[in-house]
């Protein structure tokens, strides 16, 4: 399992990097492995508001539709318009080219409450 150590982590799968004042935030490895092949994303618009804890998408594979949950709130800044024609990028690049939204923490100080990647390796490997 691919996991980079300079990222957050939650134990729904989501990852997060800090970023400038700003967090951009995708699915791990784990998750898109277990999902299989990625069919469909929808993602929030730039200006949203999304809650800490709350879904902020969803991502669908040939399996399942499978909810993604915000790691922390704040407003969405950019969204990855590139997984509208290549979700499979999800697949192929889930910490480089699959990265989902970029938001503006309404409290950056959240971040440092997630797991990091010996945390979340832990946590997975008791599913």
């Amino acid at each position: 399992m691919n996991l980079p150590k300079d990222l957050f982590y939650t134990e729904e799968h989501e990852w997060i990097k800090k970023e400038d004042g700003k967090v951009r935030i995708g699915i791990t490895d784990f998750a898109q492995d277990e999902l299989g092949d990625i069919v469909f994303v929808e993602l929030p618009e730039v200006g949203d508001e999304i809650e800490a804890d709350e879904p902020f998408g969803s991502v669908e594979s040939v399996k399942t539709v499978s909810e993604l949950y915000a790691p922390i709130s704040g407003k969405v800044v950019e969204i990855n318009e590139d997984l509208e024609d290549s979700p499979e990028y999800v697949n192929e690049s889930p910490y480089d080219k699959a990265w989902m939204v970029v938001l503006e923490p309404s409290n950056e100080s959240d971040v440092d409450q997630l797991l990091s990647a010996e945390q979340y390796e832990k946590a997975v490997s008791q599913e």
